[in-house]
């Protein structure tokens, strides 16, 4: 993440870059806006101070503050004046492609070595933008939503070079903005606008072709999507020309499915909005939901198929970047997969090749099974295997799916003779901030006392593993969280991770086994301390106390920790597992006992090729090669 002293060059003052520099501002970030006139400079400047001042009179940011983003933001017509010392340049400038790449060959030459350089672009390819521009490991696409000062959606795509280490950049810093980021490929629109325009082109289409009328359309995909604004409406306040000119550039790049109807070209061409007056009528309003399903089922699992985003971030940024109730694929689970195959099959059948079906929606559909969805990812690497909590719109609360995909990762994970060592962590920059209190406060006494036993099987069977544990904290880990982190070995931390468990907050006490593993961790004194008090700590003081075994800088938290994790995983097997269980089981006993332990495992590894192999090795200066046996 960029420090405080490296500004944020956001180049373009229209709408979409002056929501982008309010929102680095915001996060205390020093911002400088560039644009071609002091005209629209200033109004650029207007558009912030009136968003902020908005805010204010609603009573949902104090004066002092709004005072202290104004004064992070600077303003200027020259380039290298916006360049010089940026760590981040986000282009935001008209959607026009010559604009674009005349903006990045003039601004190549003035961008440091270690600057990472972005495009807004919500439907230019990334790859063909930064053609030519230099050290392109640098260069990506990151495109907010509008209005982008509030939308927590930002869609991070890479070009063909883009490196690992700028893709990390990138996502720490949405993060550090309050951005949810979702990862997605360079193709046509990306992940949201691939299904999100074709959905309101349809909606013309219906109208056009007399399914239905607009006010019955505006209330199909209001009850479809549990929106406040239909394809209509939203239309006219976004602006009808932007779906025109959208469906237009899709529709040169995936065919004629896309092209924009003719009702859309007629009605962009008169410059007026939709009438969208009236009530609905309820015999044309089923058959404009199948139609509007029909379409995000059917591109929604065809871009999944393509590798353009994964079902779980494609139905995240619906969720946050549209204000859906549910993303596509929830809503094919809805409605069951068969009745959602039927519906995507009615359009393949009218436009053929145009609108190809999905072989693997398809195949979920003749299983008759929901389309897989997880909050929890398992990603191998090597020797070890990271754990990530998925659910970072929810800052990854436990509710009993977190718990059940955490299950089968950690199951999958240990059976898997190719890895020594599991870490434990997220996909974000919080860990997990507790359990879920929007599933638990409906729970009845035995709702409840099921919920805790799946809690406690969870987070048992990551105690009792064989092979180590590391959970890797950053952000926050409260509640439930910091139960499931203390499920692990030990625990790494960012030096900002915030640690407590706040239970009795709530009327509640630490159900998930914190009240039994954190005093055994820190001792009881300081546990009944945390626990009575329900007070956080931070992570320096938790290293200090013993609860946290090593503190990082959050940007080299991960890395880290894979280094320790690679480390063990180095290890003879055998022995790691052994001195393990010599200290989960001897630390519960009286010494004695412990030390009787010990000796007897001490004595077991004398009958293992490990030990020989590693005693070879040390005699012949060479690097050991264990086999686990």
């Amino acid at each position: 993440m960029p420090s405080q002293k490296e500004h944020i060059a956001v180049l373009g003052a229209g709408n979409m870059g002056s929501g982008i520099a309010q929102a680095f501002a915001s996060a205390g970030y020093p911002v400088v806006v560039r644009d071609l006139t002091e005209k629209e400079l200033a109004r650029g400047r207007e558009t912030i101070e009136r968003n902020l001042n908005r805010s204010v009179e609603r009573g949902r940011l104090r004066p002092e503050k709004r005072d202290q983003v104004l004064s992070a933001i600077e303003f200027t017509t020259e380039l290298k004046v916006a360049a010089k010392n940026a760590r981040l340049v986000i282009e935001a400038v008209f959607e026009e492609e010559k604009v674009k790449k005349t903006l990045f060959a003039e601004l190549a030459p003035l961008v440091g070595e270690k600057t990472l350089v972005v495009t807004n672009t919500s439907s230019l390819s990334v790859s063909h933008l930064f053609e030519g521009f230099p050290l392109p490991e640098r260069c990506a696409g990151l495109h907010f939503f509008f209005p982008a000062s509030v939308n927590r959606l930002v869609e991070i795509i890479p070009g063909p070079n883009t490196s690992k280490a700028t893709m990390e950049s990138l996502l720490s810093i949405s993060y550090s903005i309050k951005k949810i980021p979702i990862r997605v490929r360079d193709s046509p629109g990306f992940c949201i606008n691939r299904f999100f325009v074709p959905f309101l082109n349809e909606a013309t289409r219906l109208l056009e072709d007399k399914v239905a009328d607009i006010p019955t359309i505006e209330a199909a995909a209001n009850e479809l999507l549990g929106t406040k604004m239909g394809p209509f409406e939203l239309m006219n306040v976004t602006g009808i020309p932007i779906a025109y000119h959208s469906n237009s550039t899709l529709g040169k790049a995936l065919g004629k499915y896309y092209h924009p109807s003719a009702l859309l070209k007629e009605q962009f061409e008169k410059g007026e909005k939709w009438k969208i007056e009236g009530e609905a009528n309820p015999a044309q309003k089923e058959a404009a939901k199948g139609h509007l399903a029909g379409v995000l089922l059917g591109i929604a699992s065809r871009l999944v198929e393509e590798g353009v985003a994964t079902a779980e971030e494609t139905d995240r940024g619906a969720r946050i970047g549209l204000a859906w109730r549910v993303g596509p694929f929830s809503l094919l689970n809805e409605m069951g997969t068969i009745s959602g195959y039927e519906q995507v099959d009615k359009i393949h059948r009218h436009w053929g090749g145009a609108f190809p079906v999905s072989s693997r929606l398809a195949e979920v559909a003749i299983s008759n099974e929901p389309w897989p969805l997880t909050t929890v990812r398992l990603e191998k690497d090597g020797p070890i295997a990271w754990i990530l909590l998925d659910r970072p719109d929810a800052l990854n609360a436990l509710n009993s799916k977190v718990l059940l995909d955490l299950e089968r990762a950690v199951k999958e994970a240990a059976s898997d003779a190719g890895v020594h060592v599991l870490l434990l962590s997220s996909t974000s920059n919080n860990f997990a901030a507790g359990a879920d209190i929007a599933e638990m406060v409906t729970k009845t006494p035995a709702e409840s006392l099921a919920y805790t036993t799946l809690g406690h099987r969870v987070l048992s069977l990551i105690d009792t593993l064989e092979k180590p544990v590391i959970a890797v904290v950053d952000g926050y880990a409260l509640g439930g969280g910091l139960e499931l982190s203390l499920s692990a070995d030990f625990i790494l931390a960012s030096e900002e991770a915030n640690l407590g468990l706040p239970e009795v907050s709530l009327g509640i006490i630490p159900g998930f086994g914190g009240t039994q593993r954190l005093a055994r961790r820190i001792g009881d004194s300081r546990a009944k301390l945390m626990i009575l008090t329900g007070t956080h700590v931070r992570a320096p003081e938790a290293c200090a106390m013993g609860l946290v075994a090593r503190t990082y800088p959050a940007e080299k938290l991960k890395d880290e920790a894979r280094e320790l994790a690679l480390t063990i995983a180095s290890r003879a097997p055998v022995a790691v597992r052994l001195a393990k269980d010599a200290v989960d089981f001897g630390i519960e006993a009286p010494l004695p006992s412990g030390l009787a332990l010990e000796k007897q495992l001490a004595t077991y590894t004398f009958t293992t090729e490990d030990l020989r192999e590693g005693m070879k090795a040390y005699l012949e200066k060479r690097k050991p090669e264990f086999k686990g046996r």
